[in-house]
């Protein structure tokens, strides 16, 4: 999260791609990490379909104005969470920020861990 904050906030000093693309990309990312971190025991194919689905969602709903919605996109929070403006990038972004966590999720499952020995 807080490179995605920091990616936003220092974006002049970053390459104009990173800057654009950074925070919707680890935005996902979030998500995913977040449904691990809730659900460690579900497969991680799942934990990407929901994630892209919620992130997706939460795309769409940007199409979405009424008063109470918009007041909730109008707080900081709600602004991290909800966004503002329907992107096709975002899109994008939040599918390679899903697919980043999920390929490694499946690194870290197939790589074997050896325990530490004493001497």
């Amino acid at each position: 999260m807080l490179l995605g904050l920091c990616s936003r906030h220092y974006g002049a000093w970053l390459p104009g791609w990173v800057a654009v693309y950074a925070g919707d990309t680890l935005w996902a990312l979030l998500v995913y990490w977040l449904l691990g971190l809730g659900w460690p025991s579900c497969p991680a194919k799942w934990r990407a379909v929901v994630a892209i689905s919620f992130s997706f969602f939460i795309e769409v709903s940007q199409l979405y104005h009424p008063a109470w919605l918009e007041a909730a996109r109008n707080t900081t929070l709600g602004s991290l969470v909800l966004g503002h403006g329907f992107l096709w990038s975002d899109l994008v972004c939040y599918t390679v920020g899903v697919l980043l966590g999920y390929v490694a999720d499946q690194g870290l499952a197939t790589k074997q861990l050896k325990p530490i020995t004493q001497r």
